[in-house]
């Protein structure tokens, strides 16, 4: 906007100099003749001082024969030729034909043009200005019509349920007759609910698809501006849009922007997000149920929405969009795989189980990031080797290659490495281990990727202990081999006192303080995360607590130093085949934890 205002600035400067300057030249500025009496003209005729004579109507422009310029007035109803005296002999008589002055008339009445043409400019740029700030309180939602090409059910995979739900959408659009005929009332609002990446934007496209109706689409940070009411103008906006294309879908994403908890600003105050909350409150309560407006938002924070967002009325229902299942999953995969030249050595059931956790978000990176690697090495296909580096570059990030370390360091993380694989193999309650790297990733300087079995829902004191084990397992190996401590184990360390501290405050799984929480976890909503906690229990039993995390992470340590110190020969066969190698994983790892171990020569008893 500000280099157009500029230009059409220049432009109006550019037209006033050109006018002053048109009329600069067309009425010259000179010097104003002298004015003298007719009785004096008469004398200078006669002594022969007088060479042109300008009759101009009643006035005499008299130019001397050194150039001088004066002027006289004569007689209205007398020619030059009548005056008496007057001797015209030698002297150049020029008469002006009598006329309208347009010249004069111009001149007069240029500083009224100039005015004029100023008001004009000032008029026209109010009115742009007035014309954008009508402009601001529109509407910024986007608007896909009925009959463009999008995404349907068939695109979503992995949340077989959720789709189940908002079918019930779909066919109320479609035939509305049969549920009213019947005095049912489709819900007015669906709220989809589920961590990022889980697909809850996709979804809400694949209603709208389905449906072949109109869609808004609109994020939660687009109501709110730094002006007081502008929000609530463009939700105002927004569904009188929607009631005029109905039936139609309005979306709105990352609704928590605007749907936070009334009163949760500093110092309670009735801010610019409230008025808009208020306003969407309005609107949804407002329809008639021959509207036919749905409205659909997203979020992943519902524990910090307004409750009368949430009330039966506007959203009624809920729909959870969960980390996709190994069924799911390979689902998923097969969407993204869909029309990408794939190996045959690729098994996508196989990659299902190597990625859990893995959100629909992640898997479609996965994916994308396998194809680039596979453009890269000139290849035709997909291959599992750049499917299996796509998963570690997601979890960990791409390689470093141009980290350069030392002999010292690598084998250290060697035998970190090693530490946590052995460890894990040989606990039952710890996950099978997949791959173990000592390429650096990311921050980190090596890797150990471990796959559970099957999906887990909830997990055993005995899972914990294991887990906690081997985290550890890095900590000790460094300790029992250079018997030395380094930096290295950091994270593993953090991850294991977060997981102690849960499993005694949170999960009661303490013997000696019971089966019960301790502290509640106070979050300011406006600041939207966990800040502070309040204690619910006394100094003495914070002590317990903290005696009862340090025993759980020593009993972790011992039994990590128990199976490394009775197998250090198999941690030093695996560490140095993980030196020469740097990446082992799969079927060469088991062959690798099930490899015996050549006994010691006589020589180095």
């Amino acid at each position: 906007m500000k280099p157009t205002w500029r230009r059409s600035s220049l432009i109006y400067i550019a037209i006033i100099i050109a006018a002053i300057v048109f009329f600069w030249f067309l009425f010259p500025i000179t010097g104003k003749p002298t004015e003298i009496p007719l009785s004096e003209v008469i004398a200078m005729s006669q002594s022969g001082e007088i060479e042109q004579i300008v009759v101009d109507g009643d006035e005499l422009l008299i130019t001397t024969n050194d150039g001088t310029e004066l002027k006289t007035v004569k007689e209205s109803n007398a020619s030059i030729y009548d005056i008496q005296g007057l001797n015209l002999d030698g002297v150049i008589v020029d008469v002006k034909a009598s006329g309208f002055e347009w010249g004069g008339l111009l001149l007069s009445f240029l500083p009224l043009l100039l005015l004029g043409a100023l008001l004009f400019f000032l008029f026209r740029r109010a009115q742009g200005a007035n014309s954008q700030a009508m402009s601001f309180g529109r509407s910024r939602a986007r608007l896909f019509p009925a009959n463009t090409p999008t995404v349907t059910f068939n695109d979503v995979a992995g949340v077989e349920e959720a789709k189940q739900e908002v079918h019930e959408v779909v066919d109320f659009l479609k035939s509305r007759e049969k549920f009213q005929n019947l005095g049912a009332r489709i819900p007015k609002g669906m709220l989809l609910i589920g961590p990022p990446g889980t697909g809850k934007t996709l979804l809400a496209r694949a209603i709208a698809g389905e449906a072949g109706v109109p869609f808004f689409s609109i994020s939660g940070s687009e109501f709110v501006e730094m002006f007081v009411g502008v929000g609530a103008s463009r939700v105002r906006d927004l569904f009188d849009q929607a009631k005029r294309n109905t039936p139609c879908i309005i979306f709105i994403d990352e609704i928590d922007a605007v749907g936070r908890h009334r009163g949760a600003g500093l110092g309670g105050s009735h801010d610019e997000r409230e008025q808009t909350l208020n306003q969407i409150l309005v609107e949804m309560d407002g329809f008639d149920t021959n509207t036919s407006v749905i409205v659909l938002a997203a979020t992943n924070r519902p524990d910090i929405l307004d409750p009368a967002l949430l009330r039966p009325g506007r959203f009624d229902r809920r729909v959870i969009l969960d980390r996709p299942d190994i069924n799911g999953r390979l689902a998923i995969l097969q969407v993204h795989s869909n029309g990408k030249p794939l190996d045959e050595t690729v098994n996508l059931e196989v990659l299902s189980k190597e990625t859990a956790g893995f959100s629909g978000a992640d898997l479609a990176n996965l994916v994308n990031e396998a194809a680039i690697l596979a453009a890269r090495r000139d290849k035709k296909a997909i291959g599992i080797l750049e499917l299996e580096e796509s998963i570690d570059r997601v979890i960990a990030g791409p390689e470093r290659k141009s980290r350069r370390i030392s002999t010292k360091e690598k084998e250290i993380t060697a035998y970190h490495e090693s530490g946590h694989a052995l460890v894990a193999k040989m606990l039952p309650n710890a996950d099978p281990v997949h791959k173990i790297s000592i390429v650096a990733r990311g921050m980190t300087l090596g890797h150990t990727r471990q796959l559970p079995t099957e999906d887990r829902y909830m997990l055993t004191r005995s899972q914990f202990d294991d887990m906690l084990a081997t985290l550890m397992g890095g900590h000790t190996a460094e300790e029992i081999i250079f018997n030395e401590i380094t930096t290295g184990s950091q994270n593993d360390i953090e991850q294991a006192t977060k997981l102690a501290r849960k499993m005694v405050t949170d999960y009661g799984m303490s013997a000696n303080l019971g089966p019960r929480t301790f502290g509640h976890k106070e979050e300011l909503v406006f600041l939207g995360r966990e800040i502070s906690e309040q204690r619910d229990y006394s100094d003495k039993i914070a002590e317990q607590i903290d005696d009862e995390v340090h025993n759980i992470i020593q009993q972790a340590y011992k039994t990590a130093n128990k199976i490394l110190t009775e197998n250090k020969p198999k941690l030093i066969q695996i560490a140095e085949r993980l030196i020469t190698e740097e990446t082992i994983e799969g079927e060469g790892l088991e062959a690798l934890f099930n490899e015996s171990i050549a006994e010691p020569s006589p020589e180095t008893i």
